[in-house]
């Protein structure tokens, strides 16, 4: 019996062990579980111990950030996979993101600008050139867009993101067969048109309806432009970039010009959406993941780059923010309706005739721009609702005095 025992013991306790072993194999697993395939899993563990962060400036709404149960967090997928922490932060323009580095008020690692304000600070020397060795997914973005003009030496930028600029629209509100960029100066939609709150997707609008080129530095047509706008204002009842999504969603405006990956997002949400790209020209834009100069942790910014450019990083990107992908490994993974929708990845013709990309302009070209819609957005000339309010106030005081004049002119006649 007594053997008996001893034996049912040591193998009570050989099973109590390897039990343990086997928890304690499945929690340092569950530690690099990621739901991203990655090609070099070995390449990502460079970091792993070292406790590293850095610090990202990205688009509002521009990752997917686990929000929904169907989504993932990316940047949670990054530092369970290379144990760099991400610091994520957003901006709403490009203007801002300028404004930001070049008041050196904050350090950032990776930044998203758009091609014109790249080539900017590309000019300025603003940007790290890239070390592209050390992102060997670049190989997955597509030809077209690996030589651009706003990057004519491939040196500073890895493309994150395309799309075009088209007008998102409440179908149950608008009854034009063929939209263009003119009905967002229809007075018959007055005060339910939100336009762009920034100068150079604003003045392309206008620079397209007056037939000038949406990188024109000719000083007389940016101020033609600045008046089209002008005139535009009387009917605008904000000017916006996310606050779109509320504003839309919610049926508190009819029109609005924005992203084509906004308005596949705006579709999805809401039956009563739909987008039109404008036959007459658009804005083709490009933006793309760089390095700023200054940045702490370039080597750890250039892997971050690299998780971005994996295929399924990429897709899942695509997938969330509704915006096309430079991608091809993502581009293969999309299903046919997506590449056939006509919207987030319209057909090379169309591209090639009626879509511009931005250059960076002049510097005197730029201030005379930001001038011009500062003086715009300040003008005397008001929405309808804006003028109402005072013009109702002087006449009351109008009134008010009247009433006084003449219970004084009463008061001096009953004296007499």
């Amino acid at each position: 019996m007594k053997k008996l025992f001893l034996l049912m013991l040591t193998l009570t306790a050989s099973l109590y062990v390897y039990g343990c072993a086997h928890i304690e194999d499945d929690s340092d697993e569950d530690e690099n579980i990621t739901g991203i395939q990655v090609e070099d899993s070995e390449y990502y563990t460079r970091f792993k111990d070292d406790g590293l962060s850095i610090n990202v400036y990205n688009w509002g709404e521009y990752i997917p950030d686990g929000s929904t149960e169907d989504t993932i967090n990316l940047n949670d997928e990054f530092t369970r996979l290379t144990g760099i922490r991400v610091n994520y932060t957003t901006y709403a323009t490009n203007e801002e993101l300028y404004a930001k580095l070049k008041g050196g008020g904050a350090i950032y690692d990776v930044v998203v600008p758009s091609d014109y304000m790249i080539s900017r600070m590309i000019k300025e020397d603003m940007l790290e050139p890239l070390d592209f060795t050390a992102i060997p997914n670049y190989k997955n973005i597509m030809d077209k867009f690996q030589v651009t003009e706003y990057d004519p030496q491939t040196m500073y930028s890895v493309p994150y993101t395309w799309g075009t600029v088209g007008i998102i629209y409440d179908k149950t509100a608008i009854d034009e067969t063929e939209i263009d960029w003119d009905i967002l100066w229809n007075e018959k939609y007055s005060d339910s048109v939100l336009m762009f709150d920034n100068p150079r997707d604003a003045f392309a609008i206008a620079e397209t309806m007056l037939g000038f080129s949406l990188n024109t530095e000719n000083i007389d047509e940016l101020k033609k432009a600045a008046e089209k706008l002008t005139e535009q204002k009387k009917i605008v009842q904000a000017y916006v970039m996310d606050e779109i999504f509320d504003k839309m969603g919610a049926g508190e405006a009819v029109l609005a010009p924005y992203y084509a990956g906004d308005a596949i997002t705006l579709m999805d949400d809401f039956d009563h959406i739909d987008f039109a790209i404008p036959k007459s020209g658009t804005n083709l834009f490009i933006d793309a993941m760089c390095i700023p100069r200054g940045c702490r942790n370039k080597e750890a910014a250039e892997m971050y780059i690299n998780f971005m450019c994996e295929a399924d990083s990429a897709y899942a990107v695509s997938d969330y923010i509704g915006y096309s992908t430079p991608n091809q490994a993502a581009y293969e993974m999309l299903s046919d309706d997506i590449k056939n929708d006509g919207i987030s990845y319209p057909d090379d013709e169309f591209i090639e005739e009626h879509t511009t990309i931005f250059r960076n302009l002049s510097d005197e070209a730029n201030s005379t721009m930001q001038t011009l819609w500062t003086e715009m957005k300040s003008s005397e000339e008001q929405t309808p609702n804006r003028v109402i309010v005072p013009a109702f106030m002087v006449i009351c005081i109008i009134a008010s005095l009247a009433i006084l004049i003449k219970r004084y002119i009463k008061k001096k006649k009953d004296v007499f």
